[in-house]
């Protein structure tokens, strides 16, 4: 029997009440989990936090790569719309500022984001991300060549790799001290600066020997794909 275009457009029936219901179980205690864990978090965490039977984990989300996707297409689209904000700020530096430190502010507060954005770069929710986002961060660059602000030579594939080097900072400050990966970002941000006279005073920080090792051991914590 052959299909109609009728019958092979026909919209996907929405989920019973009860289906959707532990489908959104399943995507809260996720959230809060990656969070926290990042994406070594098994099906089974997922499970017992969601308060649902493994098998109903596995229906909804059949393997990790497409929950990652269900949980941090908004998340993406909201980096999309930090750079857009960042474009609106009438100083150029200040503009590019912005958007580097917002973006790694959600990082930082969230541990599956951070490694989402950085090893599953080929999946279709990054690719679409990243061919809107390029193109705003080209603009945010040009900006702030134009005013005379940024570095000369700094292209937007450096603004790029920014949260790249940052990523083990996040990592292994997250539980040690928090906020220590803000002065880890001013001093690239100093390094990005046309004009060295206007770096700015860095953060204090106050580390013991101990804490400075917990970072650097942290900060090589291999996530899991699966």
């Amino acid at each position: 029997m052959v299909e109609t275009r009728a019958q092979t457009c026909r919209p996907l029936r929405p989920l019973r009440k009860d289906a959707e219901r532990n489908r959104q179980r399943i995507l809260e205690a996720a959230r809060k989990l990656l969070a926290e864990q990042g994406m070594a978090v098994s099906h089974d965490q997922l499970a017992e936090a969601a308060d649902v039977a493994v098998g109903t984990v596995y229906r909804r989300f059949p393997d990790k790569d497409s929950l990652l996707e269900a949980l941090f297409t908004e998340d993406m689209n909201r980096v999309v719309a930090i750079a857009h904000g960042a474009l609106l700020v009438e100083d150029p530096w200040e503009g590019l500022v912005q958007f580097v430190t917002q973006g790694l502010e959600m990082q930082a507060g969230n541990r599956g984001l951070k490694e989402f954005l950085m090893y599953n770069v080929t999946s279709e929710t990054m690719t679409d991300c990243r061919n809107k986002l390029m193109p705003l961060i080209e603009q945010l660059v040009a900006r702030a060549h134009a005013a005379g602000r940024l570095r000369p030579g700094v292209s937007a594939a450096d603004l790029g790799l920014v949260p790249v080097m940052m990523g083990p900072v996040l990592d292994g400050c997250r539980e040690v001290s928090p906020d220590l990966w803000r002065r880890s970002l001013q001093i690239v941000l100093d390094g990005l600066r046309a004009c060295a006279d206007e770096r700015v005073e860095l953060p204090p920080v106050d580390l013991s020997a101990e804490d400075m090792f917990e970072v650097m051991r942290c900060s090589h914590v291999a996530p899991a794909r699966r």
